[in-house]
């Protein structure tokens, strides 16, 4: 499970940034946390808002970056653990906005929780090539780090864990050392690194060609499993087949008796996208791994959304821990009956053309208050309470076209 991730100089942020998801004390479906004996309780679901341009996707980008970078090397080598499903590899691309960021270093650190233990994982990349890295774990609740490696350029250090003459040092300098070790070595604290990376998800239904990316499976319950989530949704299936021939998915009705077939690509575009979009979530609900999606509403009608967004709250559903980090334009969500206050993000540019985020639990009222979590989130945010330059105000604050 995801904890926090920062990053700093990649695309649009220049600063330090950091992405949140231990819960704070706010009261609000405390009974969708993921808890832990020991460690603080954990959010299921970010929401991130803003204008284009604002930075969300580079946000998402960001963290697909570094999950693409340490996942890249074991997938080409047919090395991977898991079953991977990134869309894309993401290259570290520094601010360019200024004269000195474009030749710094794009900085990562990632804090996630993997069986009993919880890791810290840091890169730094400039040109390509890897500048330092070091993976840090302690077990959940537990105030002593200790170090798995550290590096330096070409200088390795080892922590007590994994400190064998056998393992090599010497590594290509474009390749993270993570990944060399899970190629090459059988390292249970690497292993178990490694397969949380390979288990995140990333997608952008902004790309039509994700919709026409369909996981399919031959095992039953699966399928039963997905027809039941369309048919929840008002998508009236009773089922859907591959034809190999035709290298053509078509999907079934059952009506007066009869089963009827219609191709994939004659369904209207919020089924094509539930269709897509429907065996990735239920699988990271099933195995609990993260999914990070580039607008999630897109061709998607709210209640769709809606739906999607319950079953990573819903702790009878997600059992083993899934999480859903996804960019979103869709006003009709922002409000308090989905989610709670830190939840919900915000992205968008300051003066000086830098990505900035913050939640809604961090903004403050003129009193130093929080913004109450009766408040309705979505009027505010139109009218520009939150501070994240929402269309409408702007389109209103023009006055009229000249």
């Amino acid at each position: 499970m995801l904890c926090q991730f920062s990053f700093k100089n990649f695309k649009s942020y220049k600063e330090a940034t950091t992405f949140d998801f231990q819960a704070t004390s706010v009261p609000e479906f405390s009974d969708a946390l993921l808890t832990s004996e020991k460690g603080n309780a954990l959010l299921p679901v970010g929401a991130v808002y803003g204008p284009n341009g604002g930075g969300k996707t580079n946000l998402l980008l960001a963290l697909s970056c570094l999950i693409s970078t340490v996942v890249k090397p074991a997938y080409e080598l047919e090395k991977a653990r898991e079953k991977v499903i990134i869309q894309q590899k993401v290259s570290a691309s520094p601010f360019l906005f200024d004269e000195i960021s474009k030749e710094l270093p794009t900085e990562f650190e990632i804090y996630f929780r993997q069986g009993k233990s919880e890791y810290r994982y840091n890169l730094s990349i400039c040109a390509d090539e890897v500048i330092e890295e070091s993976l840090y774990w302690k077990a959940i609740g537990g105030k002593r780090p200790g170090m798995v490696f550290d590096r330096e350029g070409s200088e390795i250090t080892l922590g007590a864990s994994i400190n064998k003459a056998s393992i090599n040092r010497s590594v290509n300098p474009k390749m993270p050392y993570l990944s060399f070790l899970a190629i090459n070595y059988d390292i249970p604290v690497i292993v178990e690194v490694q397969k949380w990376f390979e288990s995140c998800i990333v997608r952008n239904y902004a790309n039509p060609i994700a919709d026409r990316q369909i996981m399919l499976s031959n095992d039953e319950t699966f399928r039963k499993r997905i027809i039941q989530a369309l048919n929840d949704v008002d998508i009236d299936m009773t089922g859907y087949r591959y034809d190999d021939e035709k290298q053509e998915l078509y999907t079934q009705r059952r009506i007066a008796g009869k089963v009827y077939e219609l191709k994939f690509s004659d369904e209207s575009d919020g089924t094509k996208k539930m269709i897509a979009a429907l065996p990735v979530i239920l699988l990271a609900l099933q195995e609990g791994r993260l999914v990070i999606i580039d607008e999630l509403d897109a061709k998607l009608h709210p209640k769709l959304l809606r739906y999607v967004i319950s079953l990573f709250k819903n702790t009878n559903v997600n059992k083993k821990g899934a999480q859903l980090l996804f960019t979103s334009h869709d006003m009709t969500t922002m409000k308090n009956s989905v989610f709670r206050r830190d939840e919900i993000w915000f992205a968008a540019e300051n003066a000086d053309h830098e990505s900035e985020i913050y939640s809604l639990y961090e903004i403050r009222r003129e009193n130093n208050e929080r913004v109450n979590s009766t408040a309705a989130y979505d009027k505010q945010y139109l009218e520009g309470r939150y501070g994240a330059d929402p269309y409408l105000t702007n389109m209103l604050a023009g006055g009229e076209w000249q």
